[in-house]
């Protein structure tokens, strides 16, 4: 008998989600709590800032302290789902990017990264309880760019421990996917744009325009497009996926 096709139900479930003020954790937490989740969400700022009731706490995952301080708080609060999406990007080639460029992003982009996850799926494998784990990714991951050396390098090592930990997590019945962005249109872009501005000579707004004009799909893609997936993802309309990393990019990046 086939399953009725609905709408991913997160009720009873409790979620997170990390860098919850960004373009795509902002939505992805609005559409955990439209779907009847409870909606735990942290940033480095105070409050949450979309549209929705969500239990928020601050934390600087960069920060030693902090980081131990979220870790302690997801070990008690022992959420079903985790988005893991607070990340930092940069830009330098690998003629000009300096090592203090790799500590911060590989600190935040891998390291809290994995600090978060670990303690999610201690939470759960404690409880027994099963789980989804979705880690943010991107496209960059799947491909170095010449501007974008370190900040490749992370998405591709999140990438690889979403593998290795869906593997680990399997006899548990806790789900690891990840998801590839394409190029987002968020607010993180008008840093993105003035970087390029600065890099590749061009005017403000030109490169913003210009790879949204390069998707095959022809615009650049809005928050709400990513946490679809997530909340698909987060649901048990994908009990039967781990391990895999989903392109959300417009045809961007094809594998």
């Amino acid at each position: 008998m086939t399953a009725p096709v609905t709408a991913a139900d997160l009720s009873g479930q409790t979620c997170l989600v990390t860098g919850a003020n960004g373009g795509i954790g902002r939505a992805t937490a609005e559409h955990f709590a439209a779907a009847g989740a409870r909606v735990l969400t942290t940033d480095i700022q105070d409050g949450f800032q979309g549209e929705c009731d969500t239990e928020h706490q601050a934390y600087d995952l960069l920060d030693s302290d902090g980081l131990e301080e979220c870790v302690s708080w997801i070990s008690n609060a022992s959420p079903n789902v985790l988005f893991n999406n607070a990340a930092l990007f940069d830009m330098g080639s690998i003629i000009d990017a300096e090592l203090d460029q790799f500590d911060r992003l590989f600190g935040l982009n891998v390291r809290a990264m994995y600090a978060v996850m670990q303690a999610s799926a201690r939470a759960l494998v404690k409880s027994q309880k099963p789980g989804s784990i979705i880690n943010l990714a991107s496209q960059a991951g799947h491909r170095g760019e010449a501007l974008v050396a370190h900040y490749c390098a992370t998405k591709a090592a999140v990438i690889s421990y979403t593998q290795s930990t869906a593997m680990a997590l399997a006899p548990h019945k806790i789900r690891v996917n990840a998801i590839s962005p394409g190029v987002i249109d968020t607010p993180m872009w008008k840093t993105v744009d003035a970087l390029f501005a600065t890099h590749e000579g061009k005017k403000i707004g030109q490169k913003k325009r210009e790879v949204g004009e390069a998707v095959p799909l022809g615009y650049m893609g809005r928050p709400f497009e990513v946490a679809q997936v997530a909340a698909f993802l987060a649901s048990s309309q994908s009990q039967y996926m781990t391990g895999q990393t989903l392109s959300v990019d417009g045809g961007n990046v094809l594998r």
